[in-house]
């Protein structure tokens, strides 16, 4: 693998996606931007980049407004592949904070760059089980079809919701199982969570 090339010039501070290339440059300057990787504790845990902070996609969306008064410098979001980091920075633009970017194809990219990663126990991420569970769905549906008719429906059903999901950048069936207790790792108490980003109205130095 590769170690990204930290010598390339970088984009416009305003860029709202920022290649990693670009985000590691960033990162070994004098003024680093604040790293937030709004993933599950459990995948944050298997990988993160080094000095990312962890503020979950649910904590930070109901938490946005005192989450955007500790941050006073520029912002890198990380997720998996950029989904949920840009549903994060809708959530962070309406509470009135700006220098937000994204991670362009989240963590994914970032380590198919060479990118330097913290790793611990390693899990399956949110959007890997959401494929397995789906496509269990409906190969026992289908399968199921063959005694009881009705059950291709169940297939049916599932197939509008991942269209919808996809219209609509949501995800219910991720949403549901980042709750589960295997991806929760250890437990985060939101005001820790919020609180490790500084105080309010103090820019970190």
């Amino acid at each position: 693998m590769t170690p990204l090339n930290t010598g390339t010039t970088t984009s416009a501070t305003d860029q709202p996606v920022l290649a990693p290339e670009a985000v590691a440059e960033r990162l070994a300057s004098a003024t680093p931007p604040r790293l937030i990787d709004v993933r599950t504790p459990a995948e944050f845990e298997a990988a993160h980049i080094p000095g990312a902070y962890n503020v979950p996609l649910d904590t930070l969306r109901e938490h946005r407004d005192e989450i955007a008064r500790r941050l006073d410098e520029e912002v890198v979001l990380v997720c998996r592949s950029g989904q949920r980091a840009a549903r994060a920075q809708e959530a962070l633009a309406t509470a009135g904070l700006p220098n937000l970017h994204l991670l362009e194809g989240g963590m994914q990219a970032w380590q198919a760059a060479g990118g330097a990663v913290n790793r611990g126990r390693q899990k399956w991420d949110i959007e890997r089980q959401v494929r397995l569970v789906a496509g269990s769905v409906v190969l026992g549906s289908i399968l199921a079809s063959t005694r009881v008719p009705g059950a291709k429906w169940v297939a049916a059903a599932l197939g509008t919701g991942l269209t919808a999901a996809s219209l609509t950048n949501t995800c219910a069936m991720g949403a549901a199982l980042s709750k589960l207790p295997y991806n929760r790792g250890a437990s985060v108490d939101p005001v820790e969570a919020i609180a490790q980003l500084g105080p309010v109205g103090v820019p970190r130095r």
